[in-house]
């Protein structure tokens, strides 16, 4: 199955470059906003960009992605809303997008119903962190069914042999590694256990892979981007969203932080 998430990596690796992915909470802090921070986040130079679905139980994230998830629900954000959302930033952009959501979310609304829409709406990507390769029959077989979202699966540094398979087997876009056994926000320190687990995963995949978790500056985003295909940056850009959302320069300091980011996932130019 292919699509703008695959179409992305592919152009980014003729020339050179990492992709660089943003996540975002939706409706942190309105979902007009989101439109906006999506928009800001493509100008600035963001690949991929990552929705993520609140949920009143989200077991992966740290306190940063709660929070937001909770100011999301308070402002009435709902995945029907989302959809919506991405309806409207489609008209826009055809940037790729990729939903985080939690697979109660997706259950209430209907396997099938949630495929239908999120690919109507626009949705090329779909990660759900609390559903394993091995359980995921019925969402697998409805996106091949409706066309799409492709499903994106994590692998972490205690993922088996057996998940490794399973996850290189049904995932398309990317691979999704978990850098460190933890929350989101936590720090990431040892890159050289994350460096090797990835390279494993690249010779037997030959997927994509992206690495999230821990990575909250420029410094770390370019040490990782030396053998990953794809940096994701997620806490430290939605504490930066809350703090300074109302901000008149906001949008435009967003758009400046990304280009920072993606500026060093570009190539290298030998200087003459």
């Amino acid at each position: 199955m292919s699509n703008r998430i695959q179409s992305t990596f592919e152009k980014l690796h003729t020339k050179g470059e990492k992709a660089l992915i943003p996540y975002i909470m939706a409706g942190d802090p309105t979902l007009a906003m989101t439109e906006s921070l999506v928009l800001a986040l493509e100008q600035g130079g963001a690949d991929l960009i990552e929705l993520g679905v609140p949920f009143s139980d989200p077991i992966a994230d740290g306190p940063v992605i709660q929070q937001a998830a909770e100011r999301a629900l308070r402002s009435g954000t709902t995945l029907k809303k989302i959809l919506a959302t991405v309806t409207n930033i489609r008209r826009k952009t055809s940037i790729p997008l990729i939903l985080m959501a939690y697979y109660n979310s997706i259950m209430a609304m209907g396997i099938e119903a949630f495929c239908a829409q999120a690919v109507q709406a626009g949705v090329d990507g779909l990660i759900v962190p609390d559903l394993p390769p091995e359980e995921s029959d019925l969402l697998y077989e409805a996106t091949q069914a409706a066309g799409g979202p492709v499903i994106i699966f994590l692998l972490a540094p205690t993922s088996t042999a057996e998940r490794r398979r399973a996850v290189m087997k049904r995932t398309h876009g990317f691979i999704y590694y978990v850098s460190l056994t933890g929350i989101t926000g936590a720090k990431l320190t040892d890159l050289s256990q994350v460096r090797q687990s990835v390279e494993v995963i690249q010779r037997a995949s030959r997927k994509p892979v992206a690495v999230g978790f821990g990575i909250a500056s420029a410094d770390q985003a370019r040490d990782v981007a030396q053998f990953a295909d794809g940096v994701i940056i997620g806490s430290a850009l939605v504490r930066k969203i809350f703090e300074h959302h109302s901000a008149s320069t906001f949008l435009s300091d967003i758009q400046r932080t990304t280009h920072q980011l993606k500026s060093v996932l570009l190539p290298v130019t030998a200087t003459p």
